[in-house]
């Protein structure tokens, strides 16, 4: 098996990097090293060519797909950002370097494409109201944000909803250029395989955490961010109340899921020829930003996280996967254990650290 992965240097690239070449297939990297991204060089690449590209420059993608049998796509920027200004650069990177590298792809004959897409397509998670009807939330209120009341009412009945888990089939609901971006680059590969007839899978990643995550940037996720505030010998601080319910799920199981979705592709399982199909791609357990910041704190010596009472506009209150289509037919099962993971985690270098 030959494979391209795209940000193959980075968090989650390298790490199905690393299972590729454990299972003996051949590997590429396609990578443009950003500085931003990358301010040391990239680690833990040994024996594996990796050419510096941008994945929106057709001639870098031309030579990256040279004799490949299957794309991962993990290059793209990620998080929601600095704030609106950020929006061009998203589209850039994600939108248009994934139709570049699709058009690539059509060009060389390749017909399989794993797709790194994210739980952000959802917006808010799956809500159900006292008596377990499926209930669609309404934004959450200002004034009840300001009350300390965080989860989101029914649009009918002004009664707080109870958090579910999401399955694929919801509607989306992108709240955030970065979540526009990445339903986009869904819909060009569900274009693309109707075109071509290749097949695509896009994973709809929930919170990864893990070791190689980049430090404290505007685009890390809340795993890392609470990491940099504890390496500060400062208090993790917890926005709302701290109940925000997520599936945190390590990146070594999401390296699988994609060596997964890699064999699915392969033995023809799963998608039909001319298809796209989307999994949800997150653990089994479900805990909360309340519980990540005190298990880190506890385990990396810090003082006890401060829960503020802040909140921002927009922020999704609950989403949690249901992973089990991603269980019945890529035949995916996360490993790694909530309390092991963050405990793992806690010590774990962060990108750029040593190791």
């Amino acid at each position: 098996m030959r494979i391209l992965v795209t940000g193959g240097a980075g968090f989650i690239g390298s790490h199905v990097v690393d299972a590729a070449v454990a299972r003996g297939w051949e590997v590429r990297i396609l990578d443009s090293l950003d500085p931003a991204v990358h301010p040391d060089p990239p680690q833990g690449l040994p024996g594996v060519p990796l050419l510096v590209g941008d994945v929106g420059d057709p001639a870098a993608v031309a030579a990256a797909l040279a004799g490949v049998d299957v794309v991962v796509h993990q290059s793209a920027k990620v998080g929601l950002g600095v704030d609106f200004s950020d929006a061009p650069d998203y589209i850039r990177n994600n939108d248009l370097a994934t139709a570049v590298l699709l058009a690539g792809m059509a060009a060389a004959g390749i017909d399989k494409l794993v797709l790194a897409s994210s739980m952000v397509v959802y917006g808010e998670g799956a809500y159900t109201d006292s008596a377990g009807k499926p209930v669609r939330p309404r934004p959450r209120l200002v004034e009840d944000l300001v009350h300390g009341i965080f989860d989101p009412r029914d649009p009918a009945t002004g009664e707080l909803l109870l958090p579910t888990l999401v399955t694929e089939d919801a509607a989306l609901d992108p709240r955030n250029v970065y979540a526009a971006s990445k339903l986009a680059q869904e819909n060009l590969a569900s274009a693309w395989a109707r075109s071509t007839g290749g097949t695509a899978i896009a994973l709809r990643y929930h919170n990864v955490y893990g070791p190689r995550m980049p430090k404290n940037t505007p685009y890390a996720g809340v795993a890392s961010l609470f990491r940099s505030a504890l390496a500060r010998g400062e208090a993790v601080k917890v926005f709302e109340d701290g109940g925000q319910r997520r599936s945190f799920v390590h990146v070594a199981d999401v390296a699988e899921a994609n060596l997964c979705s890699i064999d699915a592709l392969a033995s023809g399982r799963a998608v039909a020829p001319g298809s796209f199909r989307a999994y949800n791609i997150g653990a089994a357990e479900v805990h909360t930003v309340g519980q990540v910041a005190a298990v880190l704190s506890s385990v990396g010596g810090g003082p006890d996280p401060v829960v503020t009472g802040e909140f921002r506009l927009g922020d999704v209150r609950h989403i949690t996967a249901s992973s089990a289509r991603a269980r019945a037919e890529l035949g995916w099962i996360p490993e790694h254990g909530f309390e092991d993971g963050m405990h793992e985690f806690a010590t774990a270098p962060l990108r750029g650290e040593p190791s």
